[in-house]
Protein backbone atom coordinates (compact mmCIF):
# COMPACT_ATOMS: atom_id res chain seq x y z
CA UNK A 1 0.00 0.00 0.00
CA UNK A 2 1.59 3.75 -1.07
CA UNK A 3 1.59 6.16 1.44
CA UNK A 4 -0.89 9.27 0.76
CA UNK A 5 -0.14 12.90 2.52
CA UNK A 6 -2.82 14.77 4.56
CA UNK A 7 -3.30 16.88 2.02
CA UNK A 8 -4.65 13.56 -0.30
CA UNK A 9 -6.82 12.34 3.19
CA UNK A 10 -8.42 15.79 3.39
CA UNK A 11 -9.56 15.61 -0.63
CA UNK A 12 -11.57 13.16 0.51
CA UNK A 13 -14.91 14.11 2.08
CA UNK A 14 -16.44 12.09 4.27
CA UNK A 15 -19.84 13.01 6.02
CA UNK A 16 -22.25 11.78 8.56
CA UNK A 17 -25.82 11.25 7.36
CA UNK A 18 -29.08 10.07 8.57
CA UNK A 19 -30.91 7.07 6.26
CA UNK A 20 -34.81 8.82 5.69
CA UNK A 21 -35.79 6.15 3.04
CA UNK A 22 -34.68 2.95 2.55
CA UNK A 23 -36.09 0.67 -0.29
CA UNK A 24 -35.37 -2.99 -1.79
CA UNK A 25 -33.31 -2.80 -5.27
CA UNK A 26 -34.18 -6.14 -6.87
CA UNK A 27 -33.78 -4.89 -10.34
CA UNK A 28 -30.12 -4.73 -9.38
CA UNK A 29 -27.08 -7.54 -10.33
CA UNK A 30 -26.52 -8.25 -6.89
CA UNK A 31 -28.58 -8.09 -4.05
CA UNK A 32 -29.15 -4.17 -2.93
CA UNK A 33 -30.78 -1.83 -1.56
CA UNK A 34 -31.20 1.85 -2.37
CA UNK A 35 -30.73 4.78 0.49
CA UNK A 36 -31.76 8.47 0.80
CA UNK A 37 -29.30 10.23 3.48
CA UNK A 38 -29.83 13.61 5.12
CA UNK A 39 -26.55 15.43 5.18
CA UNK A 40 -27.55 18.23 6.85
CA UNK A 41 -28.38 22.01 4.99
CA UNK A 42 -24.99 22.45 3.16
CA UNK A 43 -24.88 19.03 1.02
CA UNK A 44 -28.54 17.82 2.07
CA UNK A 45 -30.37 14.65 0.73
CA UNK A 46 -28.34 12.59 -1.33
CA UNK A 47 -29.41 9.13 -3.12
CA UNK A 48 -27.11 5.92 -3.08
CA UNK A 49 -27.73 2.39 -3.72
CA UNK A 50 -25.58 -0.45 -1.21
CA UNK A 51 -24.97 -4.24 -1.74
CA UNK A 52 -25.66 -4.54 2.37
CA UNK A 53 -28.62 -7.01 2.48
CA UNK A 54 -26.71 -9.71 4.23
CA UNK A 55 -27.14 -7.87 7.66
CA UNK A 56 -29.62 -5.02 6.71
CA UNK A 57 -32.94 -4.87 5.59
CA UNK A 58 -34.35 -1.79 4.08
CA UNK A 59 -37.01 -0.94 7.10
CA UNK A 60 -34.30 -1.46 9.63
CA UNK A 61 -31.90 1.41 8.32
CA UNK A 62 -34.43 4.40 8.41
CA UNK A 63 -32.76 6.62 11.29
CA UNK A 64 -29.39 4.87 11.20
CA UNK A 65 -26.04 7.16 10.92
CA UNK A 66 -23.83 6.57 8.62
CA UNK A 67 -20.01 7.74 7.09
CA UNK A 68 -20.85 8.41 3.51
CA UNK A 69 -18.29 9.78 0.73
CA UNK A 70 -19.72 12.75 -0.63
CA UNK A 71 -17.80 14.29 -3.07
CA UNK A 72 -17.55 11.41 -5.80
CA UNK A 73 -18.95 12.06 -8.97
CA UNK A 74 -22.41 10.56 -9.28
CA UNK A 75 -22.31 7.19 -10.94
CA UNK A 76 -25.54 5.07 -12.55
CA UNK A 77 -26.13 1.97 -10.98
CA UNK A 78 -28.97 0.09 -13.29
CA UNK A 79 -31.92 2.52 -13.60
CA UNK A 80 -30.40 4.08 -10.43
CA UNK A 81 -28.08 7.26 -9.99
CA UNK A 82 -26.02 6.72 -7.17
CA UNK A 83 -24.67 10.21 -5.50
CA UNK A 84 -22.78 9.35 -2.44
CA UNK A 85 -20.73 6.20 -1.41
CA UNK A 86 -21.62 4.34 1.73
CA UNK A 87 -18.97 3.31 3.63
CA UNK A 88 -18.50 -0.25 5.08
CA UNK A 89 -16.12 -3.04 6.99
CA UNK A 90 -15.97 -6.47 5.61
CA UNK A 91 -17.33 -9.51 8.62
CA UNK A 92 -15.33 -12.77 8.35
CA UNK A 93 -17.48 -13.31 5.04
CA UNK A 94 -16.68 -10.34 3.20
CA UNK A 95 -20.09 -9.06 3.52
CA UNK A 96 -20.26 -5.05 4.33
CA UNK A 97 -21.31 -4.03 8.25
CA UNK A 98 -21.89 0.50 7.74
CA UNK A 99 -19.49 2.36 9.17
CA UNK A 100 -21.20 5.00 11.60
CA UNK A 101 -20.73 6.84 14.89
CA UNK A 102 -21.28 4.89 18.24
CA UNK A 103 -23.05 8.36 19.11
CA UNK A 104 -25.78 10.05 17.28
CA UNK A 105 -24.04 13.16 15.99
CA UNK A 106 -25.12 16.09 13.95
CA UNK A 107 -25.80 15.61 10.58
CA UNK A 108 -23.19 16.59 7.70
CA UNK A 109 -20.26 15.93 10.17
CA UNK A 110 -17.23 15.80 8.73
CA UNK A 111 -15.22 13.01 9.43
CA UNK A 112 -11.41 13.92 11.51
Amino acid sequence: MSEISFDDFLKVDVRVGTVMRAEPYPEARKPAIKLWIDFGDEIGEKKTSAQITAHYAAETLVGKQVLAVVNFPSRQIGKFMSEVLVLGMPDEKGEVVLVGPDQTVPVGGRLH
